[in-house]
């Protein structure tokens, strides 16, 4: 239906599309069969998942909407969303074809290196392969970032329906839905990448005779990689601004001022509060899980290409397509995952509420079992070689690592930021003492947050490296050389359940939109029980699945970071394997980059009070020049507070954006003219190094400060609304809400858009690597 509709708007033959489409897809499957039976593996899994996710959305899209005044508000919801999301993007487009220009020009007079004068790959071959594969990367991103939008804006109405008869339900609905958008983001993320390298390994005729080798073909990718960063930069800024000065302004207002509860109708914010879970929680998630993955598939081929060339692996195609086919069985485990979360039979009758968590868990461990099977089978079929028989069972030990430091890292947040543990229930226990001591206790927790995570990424690293190391493949003097390799093998076990992490993440705001819907339509409580129960646990499984995304940018950053070290080597044709950051003009690289990260998340977090300022002041204006909305004889002018957040975030997102890509490049070149005046050619390189580096490790850390404090602010405030310490509305509730509010641009804004700033980095200091020397 959704496919006929779309194509009839466009104004074309749904027979004509039809066609064009399977004659694309006959042409994708004889470009993969030209290139590796490998290729063909992963193009047969993504459609069938593809098949799959058209599945979930027509099982989701059968469910009844509800009666009329759901069905009325659901759609207020899915103009705001859809209006904001186009001419965001719209605005998002201009600006990637701005970069592209800026690329190209450079590329175009950039030097080359040995490989590429040797395999006859000229500039302009060169800069219309990297603009190509950028802009690609940008469309693909922000076309996940609209599957994510797309979903939620419909299933909300339909999990709301659902509650009214089984929490069972509304959970199977609200799953399949989120399960749609992940498997629709992860499939295009691996067949993107897919394509890409088939079709350039068809048409620059890799590895015949005076052609490139298929070890230096991984590193025309890069610039997908960029694109889909640099979309989801901007996508995470502008969605995060948006939902949470609405959130903001609505709390302020509503909750503490009139004291009226969260999404009730007469709050003139509210339906911006719900649009702004849509376009922030939903199409930017959707956008940063798919560059994500993107990245980490790009620096791990690019490893795995180098590896295999410095051993002198005969068929090094396994190792470069290795991660391909990691996500392809994610996509096969995952389904799996969220199918076996099922709803009761009969509907009709009543169960006992579950918690919904552990519903969500079983299938996680499912997910986990799967993934552990697969992988391991996965390393036995490519990264078997003679040279080192043995040396696949060490790579199978290291996506076991990364795997296992997945699950922990699940487990330490939702310990951090779950109100069914002590920290957040010590933490709204502060809330009984007033609003500062909340304050206080919140910072608190999310500091000593960072402790844990910061051990486990570490342990990972070290120990996925030296099984690497001593996985028996060395180069032509003996050296060990699979050390790196081994840490983006684990790399790759900590995403092979991306999907279903996905999924949970967006089981968070279709729940949270289902429980607006609920309250604006003056449902029954025991049917908002269930959407605040399901509410609760979405907040969990947002904080968790943000946790893990910091852990894979961390590992993820790591592997880009060598691949920009190999990549500065080929260019300046001499050895670039350390960084000195004794060196006084590579120690303040290091502090620029560090500042860089303090620096950003000041403009974001101000955006947010900047914007929800005047979404407080539009609100106290309604209730004063309209005292008929408290007393429903008077309805609230929704609009204007979504069109005022709404221009606010996309004038707002541009600077601390621009900051992010501007700022490594203007370093680079200034100190790489310093550098040349003063006998230091390498010096421009060395800087940016050490400013990557400063910027990844302090930025995971304030990253999990911002994401586990928000988080746990916001259960401190729904473990109070259950009617724990006095309940809504009391004194001990108030505090709560401003310690939650306090937390909202930190969870929602900061933090999710600072692992996305982290990859970045390391993509764009890796594309630009030309202008830094």
């Amino acid at each position: 239906m959704c496919f006929t509709e779309t194509a009839e708007l466009m104004g074309l033959n749904v027979r004509v599309l039809a066609i064009l489409l399977l004659l694309g897809f006959i042409y994708v499957f004889y470009i993969g069969a030209s290139t590796s039976p490998i290729i063909v593996f992963v193009f047969s899994v993504c459609i069938v998942s593809f098949l799959l996710s058209i599945y979930l959305t027509k099982w989701v899209l059968s469910k009844d909407e509800g009666p009329p005044e759901m069905v009325q508000i659901s759609e207020a919801i899915r103009d705001g969303a859809e209006g904001f999301f186009r001419t965001q993007y719209g605005t998002i487009s201009k600006m990637a074809l701005l970069l592209a220009l800026v690329i190209l020009s450079i590329y175009l007079f950039r030097n080359t290196t040995p490989q590429q004068e040797s395999s006859g790959l000229g500039r302009e071959t060169s800069a219309c392969i990297t603009v190509a594969a950028f802009l690609l990367g940008a469309l693909c991103s922000g076309v996940a970032g609209y599957v994510g939008m797309w979903v939620s804006v419909r299933a909300n109405v339909r999990v709301s329906s659902a509650a009214r008869r089984s929490a069972r339900e509304a959970l199977q609905i609200a799953v399949r839905a989120g399960g749609f958008s992940a498997l629709v983001v992860v499939g295009m993320a691996v067949i993107g990448i897919a394509i890409l390298y088939a079709a350039f390994y068809v048409w620059l005729g890799v590895d015949s005779p005076g052609s490139m080798k298929v070890t230096d073909l991984p590193l025309l990718l890069v610039g997908y990689g960029f694109g889909a960063s640099f979309v989801a930069l901007f996508a995470q800024l502008g969605g995060g601004i948006f939902t949470k000065a609405a959130d903001v302004g609505a709390d302020l207002v509503g909750k503490v001022e009139q004291g009226i509860p969260e999404d009730d109708p007469r709050n003139p914010a509210v339906i911006a509060d719900l649009v702004g879970d849509n376009v922030g929680d939903c199409a930017a998630r959707g956008a940063d899980l798919f560059e994500s993955i993107a990245a980490e598939i790009i620096s791990a081929m690019i490893l795995g290409g180098t590896m295999a060339q410095r051993c002198k692996i005969e068929d090094p195609s396994g190792f470069i397509l290795f991660p391909l086919v990691v996500h392809s069985f994610d996509l096969v485990v995952s389904s799996i995952g969220i199918l076996s979360i099922r709803g009761t039979r009969d509907s009709s009758v009543k169960v006992p509420l579950e918690d919904p968590m552990a519903i969500l868990q079983k299938g996680y461990s499912v997910t986990i079992v799967l993934a552990v099977l697969t992988f391991a089978g996965s390393t036995r079929w490519l990264l078997y070689t003679e040279q080192a028989p043995s040396a696949w069972l060490n790579f199978s030990l290291c996506g076991l690592v990364g795997i296992i430091t997945a699950y922990v890292f699940v487990w330490i947040t939702k310990y951090y930021t779950d109100y069914k543990h002590e920290p957040v229930r010590t933490l709204a226990l502060s809330s009984s003492t007033g609003h500062g001591t909340n304050i206080i206790a919140g910072v608190s927790l999310g500091l000593e947050s960072t402790a844990l995570p910061v051990i486990v990424i570490s342990i990972s690293i070290i120990s996925a490296f030296w099984l690497g190391r001593t996985s028996g493949l060395v180069d032509e003097t003996g050296s060990p050389t699979g050390g790196l390799f081994g840490t983006a093998v684990a790399t790759m076990g900590m995403l092979s359940t991306a999907a279903y992490i996905l999924t949970m993440d967006m089981f968070g705001p279709i729940a949270d939109n289902a429980g607006g819907i609920v309250e604006m339509s003056q449902q029954p409580e025991s049917v908002r029980e269930i959407t605040d129960v399901l509410d609760a646990v979405g907040n969990t499984t947002k904080a968790t699945t943000k946790g893990f995304a910091i852990g894979s940018a961390a590992l993820a950053s790591f592997l880009l970071f060598s691949a920009y070290m190999d990549e500065v080597s080929s260019f300046a044709h001499e050895s670039f394997k350390q960084v000195d950051i004794a060196i006084p003009e590579v120690f303040i690289g290091g502090l620029l980059g560090a500042m860089l990260i303090f620096l950003f998340s000041a403009w974001a977090c101000a955006a947010v009070g900047r914007t929800a300022q005047e979404v407080v002041k539009e609100v106290r204006r309604q209730f004063i020049e309209r005292p008929g909305i408290m007393d429903y004889k008077e309805k609230p002018d929704y609009g204007r507070c979504v069109a005022i957040v709404a221009s606010a975030s996309l004038r707002e997102m541009i600077k601390p954006g621009a900051l992010a890509i501007v700022s490594p490049i203007v370093v680079g070149f200034l100190f790489r003219v310093l550098g040349h005046n003063t006998g230091h050619p390498l010096l421009g390189a060395k800087v940016v190094a050490a400013l990557l580096m400063f910027a990844t490790v302090s930025g995971i850390l304030m990253a999990l400060f911002l994401n586990t404090a928000g988080g746990a602010w916001d259960n401190a405030k729904k473990y109070i609304e259950t009617g724990a310490l006095g309940g809504k509305g009391s004194d001990c509730h108030k505090a709560a809400v401003t310690g939650d509010t306090v937390g909202d641009p930190f969870k929602d804004t900061a933090g999710p858009s600072l692992h996305v700033l982290i990859k970045m980095l390391a993509t764009i200091t890796l594309v630009m690597a030309p202008v830094f020397l």
